[in-house]
């Protein structure tokens, strides 16, 4: 998976939980959400002149978070004893995600995985470096309108295991935003549970070509 440098605001917004909070390390499985950030560029990015949308860049899927669920549900903010992670603890995640957006994922959702802060962090780290992105949308010629089902398709091609009940692709307005990817709590593929399949219901999401 290529580097990103996100900020929390790049993610499309997951909708709110039907649980506020929680109890630390109380889940059923974990969602890994990866962005596709050309998308973001084209929305946010450009108008911020962000570094990591210049030409040459080369970043499509990048590292949103890592989400623990429940069956129905999810938990987030959750209480812990685990003390929040250093500068240098967020600042190491740079590789995947900007500091700022390894603090949010902590706070929002490490906290609930019952792990500590670094822990958590290498549990992600973990759980991406074991997902493979399909080389088919390296080379992307223009910008592309694609069924939901051929993003997905491509997914579980590139990773042997991921099967279509455990995988899902979300858009916002007319363009892909995300695919979430579910895994048991020892980071293996699962089906999603029925809450979090929210498939894109556009017939085709546009694909901006990689930068």
């Amino acid at each position: 998976m290529k580097a990103a440098f996100l900020v929390p605001v790049l993610a499309a917004l997951w909708p709110a939980p039907a649980l506020s909070d929680g109890v630390a390390g109380e889940f059923d499985y974990y969602i890994l959400s990866l962005s596709w950030q050309p998308a973001w560029c084209r929305t946010t990015g450009d108008g911020r002149d962000a570094p990591e949308c210049q030409n040459g860049s080369g970043r499509d899927f990048v590292v949103h978070g890592l989400w623990p669920q429940y069956e129905r549900g999810w938990p987030d903010h959750c209480e812990t004893r685990e003390r929040d992670p250093s500068r240098r603890d967020t600042q190491a995640m740079g590789d995947l995600m900007a500091p700022g957006l390894a603090l949010y994922q902590w706070r929002k959702h490490g906290r609930c995985s019952g792990l500590s802060a670094a822990g958590y962090y290498a549990a992600l780290r973990e759980a991406a470096e074991a997902v493979r992105t399909p080389a088919v949308f390296d080379d992307l010629p223009r910008d592309i309108a694609l069924p939901p089902a051929v993003v997905e398709d491509a997914f579980i091609e590139a990773n042997p295991g991921l099967t279509a009940d455990g995988i899902t692709v979300t858009c916002k307005a007319e363009a892909l935003a995300e695919v979430r990817i579910c895994l048991t709590r020892d980071l293996e593929p699962r089906a999603c549970a029925p809450d979090a399949r929210r498939d894109c219901a556009r017939s085709r999401v546009l694909m901006e070509r990689i930068r």
